[in-house]
This record gives structure tokens, C-alpha cells and sequence, in this order.
């Protein structure tokens, strides 16, 4: 029997939060999805003990799978190499630091069933429930962001960043085999990519929490990073509308 849910966890650097975030995965899918699932964790190349700490969770949870790399290539390569490894026919790449948990999937994976491919959480629905908000200028960069996002990349998705996301086993295998952007702005690509293709993608609000500690992303050089990335994105972007006739986004 095909295993009914794969959760992907892209880390790097995460020893202090990761083996909570496995925990907390477990109990859930223990009750909901008994043995039909597994919880594959991608170090993108870490220099601290998360490695160490996954083969530990995976001594106790025969459902975790450590997949590790030897150098660090950013979080877009860690969640398509966890994508393209994994077996599941529902696959959901989430945040290290769980800052969407695993609960909010009550709340996506209905959708596969009315032909959604490709569900993601989204912090700025009306609906969204921030219980602890990021500091106001990395918030107003996001804004900014999603304005250029919008109108050059990927219209009708009003937030592409979420680290909340579901595919099915054929979204996931056709978007991630051909991802080529590796770092922050990959969901941008997987979307754009979704769209392209012909798979139906559906947002859905969650509930989200700023991590307490500070975000990878905080750094000005992510930030650019991701910009340049962005920019990158436009050439693919003019590839893939002659392939997009008409769109596929719903709210």
C-alpha cells in the first residue's frame, strides 16, 4: 500500500528546534495517518549537531528519514531533494522552526480531493491568524516583495512565502524535477511552475508564528540574495507564460 503522506522538513542549523518539530509531527500523524506516512528531513549541509539529532529521532520514530547533504545549497535544493525522495502521494514540505504546524493540514488537504495539485498556506488571507508577527521592517520588506512578486511573477497568490505547502505525487515529481532556483525564492518558481503546467493551486489561510529566534532571512545578504534570485526568475517567467494560456489560481 502507497504510503499516504510525506512531510518534508528542509534544515540547516536546526539541532536546538528540530527534534521538538519531529516530536510534535509524530503525535499528530501517529493518530491520523498511522504507519501510511513519513517525515523526511533534508540537512542542507549543517555544521552543527542536526544531523546528529535526526538520527537520534529516527532511532525512536521508524517513520523519520534523515537525507543529508555535505554542503549547504540553500532551502529550495534541500525541499526538492526531500520532494524527489520521498514516496508519499500527498507531499507537504514544511519549516524547521514549525512555525505553521502540522495541525493546519486538517485545513489544506481536503482541497486535493476537489483537483487542487498544489495548496498553500498563506499569512495574508482575511482568514490568516498571526499569533506572533515578524519585526515591522522585515514585514514591510515582505510586502514590498510580494507587490514585485505579484506583477512580474506570479499574480493571484497573495502570499508566496509561506513554508506551508502541499503537492501531489505528480505536482511534486514534474515541479521539483525541473526546479533550477535554490535558495529563498524557489516557491516563487515552484508556483510559477504549477501554473505553467496546468495544475490547479489553491491558498488557503493558516495560523503562523513569527520563530522567537532569529530568521536566516533577517540577514540583509538573504535579502539580496533573494532579490537577485527574483530577478532571475523573469527570463524563466516569459518562457513559461506561452505555456500558461489561461490561469489556474482559485481563492
Amino acid at each position: 500500500m502507497p504510503l499516504a503522506l510525506s512531510v518534508i522538513i528542509p534544515a540547516y542549523n536546526e539541532s536546538k528546534r528540530i527534534g521538538d518539530t519531529l516530536r510534535d509531527v509524530h503525535a499528530y500523524l501517529e493518530k491520523s495517518y498511522l504507519d501510511r506516512y513519513e517525515i523526511v528531513v533534508v540537512d542542507d549541509g549543517s555544521t552543527d549537531a542536526t544531523c546528529a539529532v535526526v538520527r537520534q529521532m529516527a532511532t525512536i520514530y521508524s517513520t523519520v528519514m534523515l537525507v543529508a547533504s555535505l554542503q549547504n545549497r540553500g532551502k529550495g535544493a534541500a525541499v526538492a531533494q526531500g520532494m524527489l525522495a520521498a514516496q508519499g502521494d500527498v507531499r507537504l514540505f514544511m519549516d524547521a522552526d514549525n512555525a505553521t504546524t502540522i495541525r493546519e493540514l486538517e485545513k489544506l488537504s481536503p482541497f486535493l480531493a476537489q483537483g487542487y495539485a498544489v495548496i498553500a498556506g498563506s499569512r495574508a488571507l482575511p482568514e490568516s491568524v498571526l499569533l506572533r508577527h515578524q519585526p515591522r521592517l522585515r514585514e514591510y520588506i515582505g510586502r514590498m516583495g510580494n507587490w514585485v512578486i505579484q506583477r512580474l511573477l506570479v499574480g493571484g497568490i497573495e502570499d508566496t512565502q509561506c513554508g506551508f505547502k502541499i503537492f501531489s505525487r505528480e505536482a511534486a515529481e514534474k515541479i521539483f524535477s525541473n526546479l533550477r532556483t535554490h535558495r529563498w525564492a524557489f516557491d516563487v518558481e515552484a508556483l510559477m511552475r504549477a501554473n505553467a503546467y496546468g495544475f490547479r493551486i489553491k491558498e488557503v489561510p493558516v495560523v503562523w508564528q513569527d520563530s522567537a529566534q532569529d530568521s536566516k532571512m533577517a540577514h540583509i545578504r538573504s535579502y539580496l540574495s533573494m532579490a537577485h534570485e527574483l530577478v532571475c526568475l523573469l527570463p524563466l517567467r516569459l518562457r513559461l507564460v506561452t505555456q500558461q494560456p489561461h490561469r489556474r489560481y482559485a481563492a
